[in-house]
């Protein structure tokens, strides 16, 4: 009968100390006393533990590996201008180095497999995307070799933008600009961007004395087009939207101009991302934006470098760029 392989987990449990720290042990990194790398080598030892292929095949000269995790329906990965930015902003940074990019779109059914395998043959790190703050300290307790896009579980180390703050500059213009009926379109709750975003808005409102209309779904084009039409009858006498992404904002201009609604004339719009489709939208689209390339480029150089720890965080400012969309007397 074939002998069960021994996982980094096994390692961990009889060296009595965290999977992160075997992990350390693995990889020459620091924080581990000299005392107890001594002891969690003795173990592997005993145990004749062997990390899997993966790690075999860069031990042996196959080049280090930026890991990126993305947790979403594989078709949205080649649409999203979000995705598209990440991946590029990690290898921009890697650029001129023999390091490499290996990218993982995984449903969230099978997220917590893929995420295990991962943490036990990890080179330089992982960036994390989309992954909901349970997996991302599940991943953390396994590997501290690790960076999320946006806020995760405490603890976790992440690169960030001001969502909450970009988002009430996004209602404060759109209240100068005369509109009063200001709704949104929110992105799923649970996504840490998504409630900073609604919490931006919901702060916003609060402070300019104008009633709170919003409804909520996910990151999709599709979705802004359904939410849009459902708000234009609920609520005709909406005069403009903040939309949490460009996806969602751009279905929405599609589902105003097939309602006979003029953008901006009838109804502003604002999104968030500052993604190429909001110069690309006709008329241009106004858009909080996101320096995503920067952020990516940001995670990947902590993990090169080792520069991540516990609570490390990295957070660029959020700034409107006002388009044709949302602007006054149009």
């Amino acid at each position: 009968m074939q002998r069960k392989r021994v996982t980094l987990a096994d390692v961990a449990a009889a060296a009595g100390v965290s999977k992160a720290a075997v992990s350390r042990v693995l990889n020459d990194a620091p924080g581990v006393s000299a005392r107890t790398k001594e002891h969690v080598r003795a173990v592997i030892a005993r145990l004749d533990y062997r990390p899997d292929s993966v790690a075999r095949a860069l031990a042996h000269g196959h080049g280090d590996v930026i890991e990126l995790v993305i947790v979403d329906d594989p078709s949205v990965f080649g649409t999203s201008p979000y995705y598209g930015r990440v991946t590029a902003g990690i290898l921009q940074e890697l650029a001129g180095s023999t390091a490499q990019l290996r990218v993982h779109v995984v449903e969230r059914a099978q997220a917590s497999e893929l995420i295990a395998t991962i943490a036990e043959s990890v080179s330089l790190g992982v960036l994390l995307s989309n992954v909901e703050p349970e997996l991302a300290a599940a991943f953390y307790e396994q590997c501290d070799r690790v960076v999320t896009m946006g806020p995760s579980a405490p603890g976790v180390p992440f690169v960030d933008v001001a969502n909450s703050d970009g988002a009430a500059a996004a209602v404060r213009h759109l209240h100068e600009s005369g509109r009063r009926r200001i709704a949104a379109l929110h992105g799923q709750e649970g996504n840490p961007c998504a409630d900073a975003r609604r919490d931006g808005f919901r702060r916003a409102v609060r402070e300019l004395g104008i009633p709170e209309i919003s409804l909520t779904g996910k990151f999709r084009r599709e979705v802004g087009y359904e939410l849009a039409t459902r708000l234009v009858a609920e609520e005709p006498g909406v005069d403009a939207i903040f939309a949490a992404c460009d996806l969602l904002a751009i279905g929405a201009m599609q589902a105003l101009g097939d309602a006979g609604r003029r953008v901006p004339a009838d109804v502003a719009v604002v999104g968030f991302d500052d993604s190429v489709i909001a110069e690309c939208a006709t008329p241009p689209m106004s858009s909080v934006h996101q320096p995503v390339e920067m952020m990516a480029a940001a995670a990947t150089r902590a993990l090169v470098h080792r520069q991540v720890a516990p609570f490390w965080r990295c957070v660029f400012p959020a700034d409107l760029r006002v388009r044709q969309s949302s602007r006054a007397g149009l």
